[in-house]
């Protein structure tokens, strides 16, 4: 029963992430003033979505690894 609670938090909480990373290039890209300055921040967003591709990889690597017994790859 934890796993499906942690799944659809994780699920949930990705999701949220995605729509305030949309939200935030659409601020830029319309409401920041100076492309010099927009440029920068699109660079801070770039790190951001790289940070959040990574913290998706490790969650679907951590739950695909606690499936397995001991980590030597025999299911139980």
């Amino acid at each position: 029963m934890f796993g499906k609670v942690k799944k659809v938090f994780f699920t949930g909480m990705f999701g949220l992430l995605y729509v305030s990373f949309i939200a935030q290039i659409v601020y830029v890209l319309g409401w920041v003033p100076g492309w010099d300055v927009k440029l920068g921040w699109m660079g801070v967003l770039s790190f951001e979505w790289l940070v959040l591709i990574a913290a998706r990889y490790l969650s679907k690597r951590s739950s695909n690894s606690a499936q397995y017994n001991g980590g030597y790859g025999r299911r139980r």
